[in-house]
């Protein structure tokens, strides 16, 4: 297993969110995580990545204790995170937000920066384009593309087709299917969009009130009353 999360509790001050969240994510596998918003969706991502300190549990990343680790040296040990809202540089050019997703990366910056141009041509037109210029689907391609600068292993994605118009979705799910296909990428998807977190996922992991309730496969989203029975969401 490249990730491993057992029993693992975090929270905002006092107020608890995650409550003994437990799962292994295999080399190369896509898992989605599923549920209402305030579940602990996001907050699952932000303690696996180190911005949230775990206060009960252990993440083991490539047989390594992480649980204590910044999210620095999680990003060296080749985690990738894309947040929710992107947070890009807005102030920057496309090409200089991808200059800094390269700074932990060991290889040649030039070299990196094209490679991933390659996954994301609608970039190249815009490559010396402010980050705040582009449209929100376009930066949640470079938000994509910042990551992947960066070559990383593990790809933790928080809710990339949030306000996203439907043609930038469609390019978003082609090309995370293509790096699947290629092997090596190990991702966590965190969605609220049934077909897009089908499409992606091999798995989907349901979590209520902060735990994993729940594994489903993706053709069970759709006609058998999983998703209002865990989630309360009818089709």
């Amino acid at each position: 297993m490249i990730l491993e999360a057992s029993d693992l509790e975090a929270g905002y001050g006092r107020i608890p969110i995650l409550s003994g969240v437990s799962f292994a994510v295999a080399q190369g596998e896509f898992i989605g995580i599923l549920g209402h918003n305030g579940m602990g969706k996001t907050t699952l991502l932000r303690t696996l990545m180190g911005y949230v300190p775990a206060t009960a549990g252990r993440v083991m990343f490539e047989g390594a204790d992480i649980t204590r680790a910044e999210p620095y040296r999680r990003a060296r040990a080749c985690m990738g995170y894309v947040p929710q809202g992107r947070e890009i540089f807005p102030g920057l050019s496309v090409r200089d937000n991808l200059r800094m997703g390269a700074v932990a990366r060991l290889t040649d910056e030039a070299a990196a920066i094209e490679s991933v141009l390659e996954i994301f041509p609608r970039l190249k037109r815009l490559i010396d384009r402010p980050g705040g210029a582009l449209s929100g689907g376009e930066q949640q391609l470079l938000a994509m593309a910042r990551c992947l600068v960066g070559d990383p292993k593990l790809i933790l994605l928080d809710e990339p087709t949030e306000g996203i118009q439907p043609s930038i979705i469609d390019e978003i799910a082609e090309t995370l299917l293509s790096l699947r296909s290629k092997g090596g990428l190990t991702m966590i998807l965190v969605e609220q969009n049934l077909d897009f977190i089908a499409a992606l996922s091999e798995r989907v992991l349901i979590i209520q009130k902060g735990a994993i309730v729940h594994s489903a496969k993706p053709g069970e989203l759709h006609g058998h009353g999983l998703v209002n029975e865990f989630i309360g969401v009818s089709e």
